[in-house]
């Protein structure tokens, strides 16, 4: 199993400075990204209007929220070899198309039943951001940039996650003046909330629009010569010539998606799909819910409904502050920890961010000392979640597979995940209306300290990588002996 990355035009991306076109090709895989965080967490906001609306259950509420995740499954797991067979850049295309029209579907919703159908579709759409945007820069980013630059990427999630909090508050507020205000946010707020993000996703596609690009790496590995030194001379500024002579096909066992379960790979497909899977048990069942947690925990005493709710966005909006301080600490530590230390700490401090949690919803929470210990939790878990797995596990995802089954194995890790993200988002507040909160806040710590173990188990399923001088795409040497 060969991944040397000796040919000419590996040589020359690795020497290459960052050009414009690689940080459009960045900016524009950013923003994809972007508009999953926001997505995925406005929901979180908009659903006790939602539930006033439409009058939910317990169930539906459940539905509602995990539709997106759901569709992101089946996207992840059906796109991503789509994406290896007809490529990241016209997958691209596809991906804008449906998450432009699918959100407006949503915003325009009339049931419930036409919501959870556009939700699922936004999420099929977000789920083929994750193996195009980690393809595209893992494939077109100088290797001593790469971790960074994936993981900054990734940080966007972060920024759309705080810019949903920040939406939900001004659309509140702004309601909130009105007269009758509370009967209207109601029918409307949600709505608003949701059509935000469509008209993010348009940003994106104008961006999109402004440049052509698919990965050379892609065209080498099919034996596409003329166009990977096209792309080849976009991306690095300068011409360049591809030749089989000069860049043979990377001489892999992989051919095709089942490869991902053969021998070779099967403890790579491991490390990059178990732990993201547990993971986003926690990191969607506490992220989605964070208003109606920190509701339920510290405002349960305000008497108006659009104040408890106003409080609790604010809160949340506070707390997803330090999810892009986290990121920017998996940044500045992600080549000095390396990627299996940072995924190790960042699972046990999720665990300590969970345990304060339950702690805290045992005691008084209109103390000052009860309120502190609900933020400390939070802050705690967030911070560690993106310094950590919430970042390494969606390198690693990119990182431990050949070009040609990059997409298809990065979209399978992926949708392993997001089954994580629907028993978290489904099953929690099921076993929360059973359990009560403190309860469910207790398993949790579990869940990250067993990935903690398993991602140390299958730590060495990467060792091969290091064989050539660029250290950067690889764990620690330290980390794998």
């Amino acid at each position: 199993m060969d991944f040397s990355l000796s040919n000419r035009f590996e040589q020359q991306l690795n020497a290459s400075p960052l050009t414009r076109n690689m940080w459009l090709l960045w900016a524009l895989s950013a923003g994809l990204i972007m508009l999953d965080g926001f997505d995925f967490f406005i929901i979180g906001v908009a659903l006790p209007f939602l539930k006033q609306d439409f009058q939910l259950s317990a169930a539906a509420i459940g539905l509602t929220a995990v539709a997106a995740i759901a569709g992101s499954l089946f996207g992840s797991l059906t796109l991503g070899p789509v994406t290896d067979r007809i490529g990241r850049q016209k997958m691209l295309v596809i991906d804008v198309v449906i998450f432009v029209l699918a959100t407006a579907g949503t915003a325009l919703a009339w049931n419930v039943e036409a919501l959870v159908l556009f939700r699922f579709v936004v999420g099929v759409g977000i789920g083929a951001d994750y193996p195009i945007s980690v393809s595209y820069i893992t494939e077109n980013i100088p290797a001593r940039r790469r971790g960074q630059m994936v993981i900054g990427a990734f940080a966007f999630q972060a920024v759309g996650a705080l810019l949903g909090a920040i939406t939900g508050v001004v659309v509140i507020k702004a309601f909130s003046t009105m007269t009758g205000g509370e009967l209207l946010a109601i029918q409307y707020a949600w709505r608003i909330m949701l059509g935000i993000g469509g008209g993010l996703a348009l940003g994106v596609a104008a961006l999109r629009l402004g440049f052509t690009l698919e990965s050379p790496s892609y065209h080498i590995a099919r034996q596409e010569y003329e166009l990977a030194s096209e792309t080849a001379s976009f991306l690095l500024a300068k011409e360049i010539t591809i030749t089989a002579e000069s860049d043979p096909p990377p001489e892999t066992e992989a051919t095709n998606y089942g490869s991902l379960f053969s021998a070779p790979y099967r403890s790579r497909t491991l490390l990059a799909s178990v732990p993201w899977f547990l993971q986003d048990i926690a990191t969607y069942g506490v992220g989605i819910f964070t208003p109606t947690i920190i509701s339920a925990i510290a405002f349960s005493g305000k008497d108006s409904f659009l104040a408890r709710e106003t409080a609790a966005a604010q809160g949340a909006a506070l707390v997803d502050c330090f999810l892009i301080f986290g990121f920017l600490l998996a940044i500045w530590l992600v080549e000095r920890w390396g990627r299996v230390r940072l995924q190790i700490s960042g699972f046990v401090g999720m665990a300590i961010g969970l345990a304060v949690l339950a702690y805290a919803s045992t005691q008084n929470a209109e103390t000052t000392w009860g309120l502190s210990l609900v933020f400390i939790g939070f802050i705690v878990f967030n911070l560690s979640m993106n310094a950590g797995p919430n970042a390494t596990t969606f390198l690693l995802s990119g990182e431990v597979f050949p070009p040609v089954i990059r997409a298809s194995g990065a979209g399978l890790a992926a949708a392993i995940a997001k089954l994580g993200a629907v028993a978290g988002t489904f099953g929690l507040p099921l076993l929360q209306s059973q359990l009560g909160d403190t309860w469910v806040l207790s398993l949790l710590p579990v869940v990250c300290l067993l990935a903690a173990g398993i991602t140390w188990q299958y730590r060495t399923s990467a060792k091969d990588l290091i064989q050539t001088p660029v250290q950067a795409i690889a764990l620690n040497t330290s980390e794998l002996t």
